[in-house]
């Protein structure tokens, strides 16, 4: 890391290999993740503002470049069969050459920065970029038809149409996105949502440099500090302070917030680390400010919220694109379960209903994403007087509350299956961490009390199998050691998520199943 002026008392390399640290924390002490502090009335009332989802500037911008490049090849390809009407073995180069075009300008577009959202906002400021681009992927397609010598194949007249329909196109759509933008900029619809970590002068001079960025779509939610009102007022260039450090996570889980800036000198090293340990089980990115530090990094160690250098300390677990994919995952082998393993729930359903009286299907409260509350299916294992909907006390081997068909079902995992409706209401991913009961406990102390970073596990949706069960912790917690790895498994599978990851552990689980030893 090459940087100049640098602080005697600084060391980046140290600081980085201490964050990197905690990402991978093991489960070890207990430490205060969850902070139970009530939050003030007007923390609160803001919070009540931030509870539904946003737009990501990067989802729209995506689905903007599959737009725009199905609308031209929908553009092209109509007037070639209304003008032309290719035969069969000329449309194949026709519409190969309409997709080149149109994949041409998209390109182009993105490499003259027309998908950034501040270009986006401004149709007018863009007009001469975006008939450039069309113009040029036109130029292209004339160079490659010349090269190839099979220009007189095609129709001049109708590419012609194609290019002036196609501009028409783009600018009645650039104006129509431009003014949509605007409209959900003040909306509320499309922005990232921010807390600023830290007060004083840094929080005010950061502040203003993200005010002064006329295209920032960055909505500052609050302030919180733990310093006092002599070091820390509690307004702030015009922003309250809503509370302190531990408060924000309260904040956080009710509210839907992007990222946490921490807005202090990078030289308090050992104050941000203090933070981070309480921060990073949050599903937000952490930033830290970067813009009055005296430190010059590589340009690739930044981000930028505007024209304001960032570094980057955690991101966002599964995340836009990914979470899209993931939600397509969870769906289209849901389904497919389904179809295969019908008569299995007809038999689970019937067995259960007539081996004792009582409703077939059992809801627990547990942790879901960012720690809210769901109500987790399950064929009704236990009789219905014994039952324990909030599984203070741990299914053990032989326990006399299990009905011997609920026995079964719960050592081959069958139990669980009722939980695919969970996945495709969206509470659940097939693949995650697996939901634990709310006030599900080891011995006589709660998870979050044995585990150090536990909650940082539902930074992502809990799923119906999991990293850990495939590797052997499935069943019963009964002492520390086991939800410690249990949770140090389900960190690892966050850090390390891929579609590719969950597929293997998707198709890892019935095997994996056949271990019934800790199944009761």
């Amino acid at each position: 890391m090459n940087q100049i002026n640098k602080p005697e008392a600084f060391d980046a390399d140290a600081l980085r290999k201490k964050i990197s640290e905690i990402r991978t924390l093991a489960p070890g002490d207990k430490r205060s993740d969850e902070a139970k502090r009530e939050l003030n009335p007007l923390a609160r009332r803001i919070a009540s503002q931030f509870r539904t989802d946003t737009y990501s500037p990067n989802m729209i911008v995506g689905l903007m470049r599959l737009f725009e490049f199905t609308a031209l090849f929908a553009i092209g390809y109509a007037i070639h069969m209304l003008y032309v009407a290719p035969p069969l073995d000329e449309l194949l180069g026709y519409c190969g050459l309409i997709a080149g075009g149109s994949a041409l300008t998209v390109v182009f577009l993105q490499l003259c920065d027309g998908y950034q959202v501040p270009t986006l906002r401004s149709a007018a400021r863009m007009l001469p970029r975006l008939i450039g681009c069309w113009t040029l992927a036109f130029a292209s397609m004339t160079l490659v038809l010349f090269l190839l010598k099979t220009g007189e194949t095609f129709s001049r007249l109708s590419f012609g149409g194609w290019y002036v329909l196609g501009a028409v196109f783009l600018v009645a759509e650039r104006a129509f996105i431009a003014f949509s933008i605007r409209r959900w900029a003040r909306n509320g619809i499309m922005e990232r949502r921010a807390v600023i970590v830290g007060g004083g002068q840094p929080a005010k001079d950061l502040i203003r440099s993200l005010e002064q960025q006329t295209d920032n779509d960055i909505r500052i939610c609050g302030i919180f500090d733990d310093r006092d009102e002599r070091r820390s007022p509690g307004i702030i260039a015009g922003y309250p302070k809503l509370g302190t450090v531990a408060e924000l996570v309260d904040f956080a889980r009710l509210t839907r917030i992007d990222m946490l800036i921490i807005a202090l000198p990078i030289t308090a090293e050992q104050r941000i680390l203090e933070l981070l340990k309480m921060l990073w089980i949050l599903p937000a990115d952490i930033r830290l400010a970067a813009h009055a530090n005296n430190l010059r990094f590589r340009p690739r160690s930044y981000s930028h919220v505007g024209q304001v250098p960032m570094l980057d300390i955690f991101d966002k677990p599964i995340a836009d694109w990914d979470s899209v994919a993931k939600r397509i995952f969870d769906v289209f082998f849901s389904i497919v379960a389904l179809a295969l393993l019908w008569p299995v729930f007809i038999g689970a359903a019937i067995a259960v209903k007539i081996s004792s009286p009582g409703p077939i299907i059992f809801k627990q409260k547990r942790h879901g994403f960012n720690n809210e509350a769901i109500d987790v299916y399950k064929f009704r294992s236990m009789y219905t007087e014994m039952s324990d909907p909030t599984a203070r006390n741990a299914v053990t081997k032989g326990d006399p509350r299990v009905t011997p068909v609920g026995r079964f079902l719960r050592k081959s995992s069958i139990d669980e299956l009722p939980q695919i409706f969970n996945v495709l209401r969206g509470q659940l991913s097939l693949v995650g961490p697996r939901p634990h009961a709310v006030l599900a406990q080891t011995a006589d102390r709660t998870y979050s009390d044995v585990v150090e970073g536990y909650f940082a596990r539902h930074r992502v949706k809990p799923g119906v199998t999991g990293w850990a069960q495939i590797n052997g912790w499935r069943g019963e917690i009964d002492n520390d050691d086991k939800i410690k790895f249990r949770t140090a498994f389900d960190l690892y599978y966050i850090e390390n998520w891929s579609l590719w990851l969950d597929l293997k552990i998707l198709f890892l689980t019935p095997v994996r199943l056949l271990n019934t030893e800790n199944a009761y």
